[in-house]
């Protein structure tokens, strides 16, 4: 499945593709919570538990076999860069929710956990409904490690951080729980175009 989004328009319906706050990069900046993961896909696990019907555990080689979605989208960091018109791939969420049976009726937020022990935290109605990948190729390349690979979480719609780099297991939880860096003062949400960089944001 190939899907196009020409760039997430603000509240308010501009056209812009950059939010407010923003410049644009060519390049792809390097930004890592601690070292950067080399994980050897033979050792690769992603684990999907919690609110689902079915937990279950996927090989890299299970995960690959499964149907691949395309999307091609911008990019924003809260560190104030975006970059556009990127071409991603992957699986995506609503389809490995269905290899965990499907959510049950308590399932409202997402937990991402990760190699190296950070995580981060996203409503269900934010990765369903085609919004977001466990992705792992980036205009037209497999991810490197400083950039996540070899799999990570891809939800564009928000700041980056919440798109988690090295994710390794999925957890559906009916409350919701902070990450690493939403304990640490970033905002809860994180939407690029109302700014919520902190959590002093509105």
């Amino acid at each position: 499945m190939a899907f196009f989004n020409p760039g997430f328009k603000s509240p308010d319906n501009r056209n812009d593709r950059v939010p407010p706050g923003q410049s644009v990069v060519r390049n792809w900046p390097v930004l890592t919570y601690g070292p950067t993961q080399k994980i050897d896909t033979k050792a690769w696990e992603l684990e999907i538990d919690g609110e689902v019907n079915k937990p279950v555990k996927l090989t890299w080689e299970q995960f690959n076999a499964l149907p691949k979605t395309t999307k091609e989208t911008d990019i924003h960091c809260v560190t104030r860069w975006s970059k556009l018109g990127m071409k991603w791939e992957g699986v995506s969420i609503d389809t490995l929710i269905e290899q965990a049976g499907g959510l049950t009726d308590k399932a409202h937020h997402l937990i991402a956990s990760c190699y190296g022990g950070y995580s981060t935290n996203l409503p269900v109605e934010d990765i369903t409904k085609e919004q977001a990948l466990v992705a792992t190729h980036a205009d037209d390349e497999p991810l490197e490690p400083e950039h996540g690979g070899p799999a990570r979480l891809f939800v564009p719609h928000l700041y980056f951080w919440k798109s988690a780099k090295y994710v390794n297991k999925l957890t559906f939880t009916e409350r919701d729980h902070p990450g690493f860096w939403e304990m640490y003062g970033y905002h809860n949400y994180g939407d690029p175009w109302r700014e919520q960089r902190y959590d002093t944001d509105v």
